[in-house]
């Protein structure tokens, strides 16, 4: 779209949970709210607008067996635009997308570089693989790699003791994370199990990813520190399929699966009614395709989050808590416009009736 091509969105903008807007204009890729001085050629479009949705969770340029080349990355990328997912926060991956920022019809990407897991304990080609004693100056190598964040693998399969198990020492993730908010990054980590929570959440960590593992002691401590989670339910809808493939050999570990599957609502919602800040997330990207926001959503709902909250979890909380930008004036224009109100019915996020990325119109 030109700076001579203006577009007028009439309805309801949801500017916030409760500052809503009768419309909205876009003018040279930016958010305006009067209607600017000579504009002509006016598209005009009515509905309900959103800012873009953020996935919190995701990787682009990485499939089930590890880096993909650029066609495949720019795929996924464009799979989650046309959803209406407009930010993505790229939560490890070994493909270098940089060349993603140069492209206005793309949706812009948080990175937190490559995962940062133990030896010989996580995906294969998808992480480094390091021991306790380099944690600190890989962290500091993807501190500097990436935008704000560092990922860590803090749990997986001990084959030794045929169940999860923590990665890393205390001491080794509290001089880590130490490192990372020295250099201005932000932590996160992959966790399964209850076993690792306390030590990193202790250690200062920011985020934790699927959190199945929160338990009765684990829930009071994450809020007391205003520590997040990503939930990434439609992934752990997959835990039950990973048991069964690992019975033969695994059987503790698939029975421990099982009782994370098991109980993955309760949790979601015991942690959200205790305070701890809770994000949407996919995990798409690994052995999930992209574009399952809108599920997520409703995922959240189904454990019990009010719709208002789960719909913030994935636009304007998320974006504040991502430090990014929503429909705020002279913002960048990338926003969903739906058919009716999101917020009566959160199931309206998967039929987005209009994208616009950078002031560019999607369909």
């Amino acid at each position: 779209m030109s700076d001579h091509v203006v577009l007028q969105v009439k309805g309801r903008v949801l500017v916030g949970p409760e500052d809503v807007r009768d419309e909205l204009w876009v003018v040279g890729g930016r958010i305006a709210y009067e209607r600017p001085a000579g504009a002509r050629d006016v598209r005009t479009v009515e509905g309900w607008v959103l800012p873009g949705l953020v996935d919190a969770h995701c990787h682009v340029g990485l499939d089930a067996h590890g880096p993909v080349p650029d066609d495949v990355s720019e795929k996924q990328a464009l799979t989650d635009r046309d959803a209406g997912t407009l930010l993505l926060r790229d939560a490890g991956s070994p493909s270098d997308t940089r060349w993603i920022d140069d492209r206005d019809d793309l949706p812009k990407i948080i990175r937190a570089g490559r995962h940062i897991a133990r030896t010989r304990r996580y995906i294969r080609n998808y992480a480094w693989e390091i021991e306790p004693e380099d944690l600190v100056a890989y962290v500091a190598q993807e501190a500097r790699r990436g935008d704000g964040w560092v990922k860590l693998v803090g749990d997986w399969i001990d084959r030794e003791a045929g169940d999860l198990s923590a990665c890393w020492p205390r001491e080794a993730v509290q001089a880590a994370i130490a490192e990372a908010h020295r250099l201005g990054a932000r932590v996160t980590a992959h966790c399964f199990a209850e076993e690792s929570l306390r030590d990193l959440v202790e250690a200062g960590i920011d985020c934790i990813e699927h959190a199945t593992g929160l338990t009765e002691e684990t829930i009071p401590l994450f809020a007391e520190r205003g520590v997040a989670i990503v939930p990434t339910l439609v992934n752990i809808a997959t835990f039950p399929k990973l048991a069964d493939g690992g019975e033969t050999k695994f059987p503790r570990w698939s029975a421990h699966m099982r009782r994370l599957h098991e109980r993955r609502y309760d949790t979601v919602r015991a942690a959200y009614d205790t305070g701890i800040p809770v994000f949407v997330g996919t995990d798409a990207g690994g052995s999930l395709p992209h574009g399952l926001v809108a599920a997520e959503v409703a995922e959240l709902v189904t454990a019990g989050i009010p719709p208002l909250a789960a719909l913030s979890a994935t636009a304007w909380g998320a974006r504040t808590w991502l430090g990014r930008p929503g429909l705020e004036e002279g913002a960048p224009a990338d926003l969903v416009v739906y058919e009716t109100d999101p917020r009566a019915d959160v199931r309206v996020l998967a039929a987005p009736r209009l994208v616009v990325v950078n002031g560019r119109v999607i369909g």
